[in-house]
């Protein structure tokens, strides 16, 4: 019997969401597989998500600039975790904003049809906690690839 040949046309664009954490290496690693498998291009994806801060007095950068640089350095290791992950020539986007609005609009602009994303275990109190990938999970305009990580 022959081996089965990978099943093309499943999955043509997986948009690839990352928190930068060392676990943004297995979920890459499971992205980069699955979109081997159905001839699939990614795209990755990372939002920061800004709390408001009060200014403490003059010593402080203006917010747009502290933002700026968040910014900026979150572009810089996204661009290495392409690299790391084996996909260096990716699509690579930081956005700012609600993650989980963010999430499904990057999506939804590129096409994507299917969203891969990391899924912590919760244990007591958390389990009661809407999570992102649970928001994401019902409001994606497609499906959803949760990576359980430990």
């Amino acid at each position: 019997m022959p081996s089965p040949q990978p099943s093309t046309g499943l999955y043509r664009h997986i948009l690839l969401v990352v928190d930068l954490s060392e676990d943004s290496q297995v979920i890459g690693a499971r992205a980069r597989a699955v979109a081997a498998a159905c001839g699939a291009r990614v795209s990755l994806l990372h939002v920061v998500e800004f709390v408001p801060v009060e200014p403490l007095g003059e010593t402080l950068l203006p917010a747009v600039e502290i933002e700026e640089d968040i910014v900026k350095h979150a572009q810089g290791r996204l661009a290495a975790l392409a690299i790391e992950i084996g996909l260096p020539d990716a699509p690579r986007r930081v956005a700012t904003g609600n993650t989980k609005t963010e999430i499904v609009r990057a999506a939804a602009d590129l096409g994507a049809d299917l969203v891969v994303l990391g899924s912590r275990e919760r244990h007591g109190f958390s389990i009661l906690v809407n999570f992102t990938e649970d928001s994401v999970l019902h409001a994606a305009p497609c499906d959803v690839l949760a990576v359980r990580l430990r």
